[in-house]
């Protein structure tokens, strides 16, 4: 396992971190067996979130007796100094922990990361936990490449993670730029929220960038870990081949396609906006169309359901037209 210092945090870390959304699927004891194969494994970075449901508890659950062993990064939505130490005192009970190695601002706007500095803002609450010794180190986690730069002129930021991966490079001069100033780089969405289906590849991509600080692919089965070490442990030299490799990504999903961050959702009328894509994206680029119209079949409210509220569309990240997507998806499918 390859390991990196984290920007001026000074924590050491190993390469590979552990991205704590899939856990949610499974439960605490399994978590429980797969961090404890991380540890044997060398990683040592784990990234969870208040908003990722019952990632903290089963995490919390998992690190008893092993807590000394890991960086523990997590985050909160809050932009107030109440919503925030609420956040914290719920993170620390559910981490089963004193202290929490990074703490980070929850992909702001940026008129809420205006807000989280502005009196009576999150970073309030953020700085007494960081002298109270609760918290570690600061970080802002972003979609917007403005809350980026934002970010970056920020002298209590310590850590930017921001989406990275084949066929979302935008944020690579930013990202350079956090080496320059000594900010850690967190490379979240490595596989484009799966639609990158080689997950290798993936990986090859992102470590042959040496602003990386850490990349954190959600991981729930020890399969997935020892594919994901193997790609992070190949130092060699990016080859033609595997450029080709890259472009053919490129070519193949463009840049409108769902991340499957489900920012987008509750869907005024309940469609599985996430899933209805994934299924199309199987259709489409996978050539597994009888698999694919099984299971856009069995959801319950399908993309021709739609009343195009619009909604979803303003909680979007990427500001993806979704309205037109799930129309073309209805095409696809046919109903």
């Amino acid at each position: 396992m390859q390991y990196r210092t984290l920007g001026k945090t000074g924590l050491n870390i190993s390469r590979l971190g552990f991205g704590g959304i899939p856990i949610q699927r499974i439960d605490a004891e399994g978590t429980r067996v797969l961090i404890h194969q991380l540890k044997d494994a060398g990683v040592n970075y784990i990234d969870t979130a208040r908003s990722y449901t019952t990632s903290e508890e089963y995490l919390g659950y998992a690190l008893e007796g092993i807590r000394e062993h890991f960086v523990l990064a997590t985050k909160s939505t809050s932009r107030t100094r109440d919503a925030m130490a609420a956040d914290i005192r719920i993170s620390l009970k559910n981490l089963r922990t004193n202290y929490i190695d990074l703490y980070q601002v929850h992909n702001p706007s940026p008129e809420q990361l205006e807000q989280v500095v502005a009196p009576g803002g999150a970073l309030e609450a953020l700085l007494e936990a960081k002298a109270a010794k609760k918290v570690g180190h600061l970080g802002v986690t972003a979609h917007s490449l403005e809350t980026f730069r934002m970010a970056l002129e920020m002298d209590w930021v310590e850590t930017i993670m921001f989406p990275y991966n084949i066929v979302e490079s935008q944020g690579t001069e930013l990202i350079h730029a956090c080496g320059e100033k000594g900010i850690g780089f967190v490379c979240m969405k490595p596989l484009a929220g799966g639609a990158i289906e080689d997950a290798a590849l993936a990986l090859r991509y992102i470590c042959a960038n040496e602003d990386v600080s850490v990349v954190i692919p959600g991981m729930a089965a020890p399969q997935e870990l020892e594919q994901n070490i193997a790609a992070v442990s190949d130092t060699s030299p990016v080859t033609a081949e595997e450029q080709a490799k890259f472009q053919a990504v490129r070519d193949a999903l463009g840049t409108q396609f769902c991340r499957r961050c489900n920012y987008c959702q509750p869907c005024t009328v309940g469609i599985s906006i996430s899933n209805v894509f994934l299924f199309q994206g199987y259709l489409r680029r996978y050539g597994l169309a009888d698999w694919a119209k099984g299971r856009y079949h069995a959801l319950e409210k399908k993309a021709s359901d739609c009343v195009e509220c619009g909604a979803c569309e303003g909680r979007c990240p990427y500001n993806l037209p979704i309205r037109e997507m799930l129309k073309e998806a209805a095409k696809d499918f046919g109903v």
